[in-house]
């Protein structure tokens, strides 16, 4: 994988993230409508939309573009894909009508099912977090860029530290909080942080949180550049079997329930599940 390409989608990304600010700050509104699935669309979402779908399909030339905010091909045309750019011009739109600053620009490359290159850019910070799986992950703040890792995990009585859980604010509460009651069980104390869009994934991966169950529906483009991310720093993005999550299998656009992992050499499934995943 290219690191020029890595640097170029980065830059698109923050263009994408100056015109969704600047409908974020315009005092006349946001454009707000409603989709056919009741979810809301705003000027942002369109515009980072209308600026990212040309830039990345002029970076690799003939590669087909699959965008929440773009015409969506049916599963007889998208399983000829071999690689595709798979983005959410506008993640977190409910947090953007909320003005929470909790939404970012996800653009991810997929090839053969899995996410090879992730970029998730934070419009309201001005971070970006990027990664290519098997090179590393990075963060970039101001025009400079570090490594970022995930952290290994040890548990309360070990460490002295709670286990750090990141979750929807929103979405699928009541099964989140009986799975900790459960992973609690082994891990010991843990302290639970509520935060919009895949800046929970971004937490995994810089080190900053343990573990995110998604125990309520996402779709693909959701979460597809932070799971790149996150594999670049050296964490896990797994379904409900505790197999890595794959996109493009199906006709749904609509993920199954799944964990975000930082620390791979943990025994999870002792956590997650009664009984070993079947390979």
């Amino acid at each position: 994988m290219n690191n020029a390409l890595l640097q170029s989608v980065i830059a698109l990304c923050q263009q994408a993230g100056e015109a969704i600010l600047e409908v974020y700050h315009r005092s006349e509104g946001m454009d707000i409508s409603t989709k056919s699935d009741d979810s809301p669309v705003t000027a942002a979402d369109l515009a980072a939309h209308a600026l990212l779908a040309p830039g990345l399909q002029s970076l690799l030339a003939g590669v087909p573009l699959l965008s929440e905010e773009g015409s969506q091909p049916d599963f007889a045309t998208r399983s000829g894909w071999d690689h595709y750019w798979l983005i959410d011009p506008l993640d977190g739109t409910k947090e953007f009508i909320r003005r929470n600053g909790e939404f970012t620009v996800n653009v991810a490359l997929i090839e053969q099912g899995s996410p090879v290159l992730g970029v998730v850019h934070v419009p309201v910070t001005g971070i970006t977090y990027a990664g290519i799986p098997g090179e590393g992950a990075i963060k970039q703040v101001q025009g400079q860029s570090t490594a970022i890792h995930t952290r290994p995990l040890m548990p309360t009585e070990k460490s002295g530290h709670p286990v750090e859980v990141v979750a929807s604010r929103r979405h699928g509460t009541e099964n989140v909080d009986r799975l900790l009651e459960k992973v609690a069980t082994h891990l010991g104390e843990v302290n639970t942080q509520n935060i919009g869009s895949s800046l929970k994934l971004c937490l995994i991966a810089e080190g900053k949180a343990d573990f995110y169950p998604r125990l309520a529906p996402t779709c693909e483009w959701d979460t597809a550049a932070a799971q790149a991310v996150v594999e670049a720093a050296g964490g896990l993005v797994l379904n409900d079997r505790l197999q890595p999550l794959r996109y493009n299998q199906k006709d749904s656009l609509l993920n199954p329930d799944f964990f975000v992992i930082g620390d791979p050499e943990y025994d999870w499934w002792s956590s997650l599940l009664s009984s070993p995943p079947i390979h």
